[in-house]
């Protein structure tokens, strides 16, 4: 019995681009149909454009096309949460539709679990982005690495392949302020990555402006890292001696007759400084109390509206 292997293709806005996409991972998969099984699943993350009606055509004419059809926009990383809760295959492959992660990559991963790999990751050895996209990127994957509590490799994005078994597990973990790539380190397993040359999109604009590439980067930072909180601390150890020195620099111009300097010197600095650190401290303390409430609240990660070829799980 031929092994199967799954797509989980997180789709949101890709109508000028996602009929190129699917012909060309078709004419891939094609080569390797004697020895897999597919299935494709789509997940329409509240498209606003003809992205569903197009993903129906697809399902209309290959058995093998599901649909988890949203009822809003959840987010890209929900959206492949989903994707992992109806995935059946062996393997299963996470890849955006916009041609960035090209589909013949996919079979490199492939051939990285026939060798025993639990986790395969696509990992960029170069990219087709903007200046400003590839700089904030590489900072931002460079500082997770540094500071992070778990081991996450650079320069990857959701682009890997996962055994059924590591898609199990991670089916277990329900947290909201998702941060897909993180959450697969932090796993185990035997890993491997897979270096590619990552294209620009064929079509479209990017689902991942400035504001949901910081809201990551946030999500990143707060849920696998103590960082901040350390931070914190430290500073908060610093400023002790930093207080005494500034108490002896006022008693010492106080003395030398300086009383108006040295009072404005020691109202003005410790004001404004404590002021300062104490929003700031309060901000990051703050962030954690939102993660904290937003999963007491225990709602559904994601709500479906429609399911195409597919049956009705209610993981969500």
């Amino acid at each position: 019995m031929k092994q199967k292997i799954s797509y989980v293709l997180p789709v949101f806005n890709e109508a000028e681009g996602i009929s190129k996409f699917w012909e060309v991972l078709i004419a891939e998969v094609a080569k390797w149909e004697p020895r897999y099984e597919f299935e494709f699943i789509f997940i329409d993350d509240g498209s606003r454009d003809a992205s569903l009606a197009i993903l129906t055509k697809f399902a209309d004419s290959d058995s093998r096309v599901k649909i988890v059809s949203f009822s809003r926009n959840f987010g890209h990383q929900i959206a492949i949460t989903a994707g992992l809760d109806y995935a059946d295959g062996d393997a299963v492959i996470i890849m955006d539709t916009d041609l960035q992660d090209q589909p013949e990559t996919s079979f490199e991963l492939v051939q990285q679990w026939e060798k025993g790999f639990e986790v395969v990751f696509a990992q960029r050895r170069s990219r087709k982005d903007s200046f400003f996209k590839r700089f904030t990127a590489s900072a931002f994957y460079r500082i997770l690495e540094k500071f992070a509590d778990v081991k996450i490799p650079r320069d990857t994005g959701d682009f890997r392949l996962m055994d059924a078994k590591v898609v199990l597990v991670m089916r277990k973990m329900r947290e909201r302020n998702r941060f897909m790539r993180g959450l697969v380190a932090s796993l185990g397993f035997k890993q491997v990555g897979v270096l590619f040359d990552r294209d620009e999109r064929f079509a479209g604009k990017t689902n991942y402006p400035l504001k949901k590439m910081i809201k990551l980067a946030v999500d990143g930072m707060l849920s696998f890292s103590s960082t901040p909180i350390t931070l914190i601390n430290r500073l908060g150890l610093l400023l002790i001696p930093v207080g005494i020195l500034t108490g002896i620099l006022g008693l010492v111009l106080f003395v030398a007759g300086e009383r108006y300097w040295s009072s404005i010197f020691l109202i003005t600095g410790c004001v404004y400084f404590h002021s300062g650190l104490i929003i700031f401290s309060i901000s990051i303390v703050g962030q954690y109390v939102t993660r904290i409430y937003s999963e007491v609240q225990a709602r559904p990660l994601y709500i479906v509206s429609d399911l195409i070829g597919i049956e009705d799980r209610s993981r969500g």
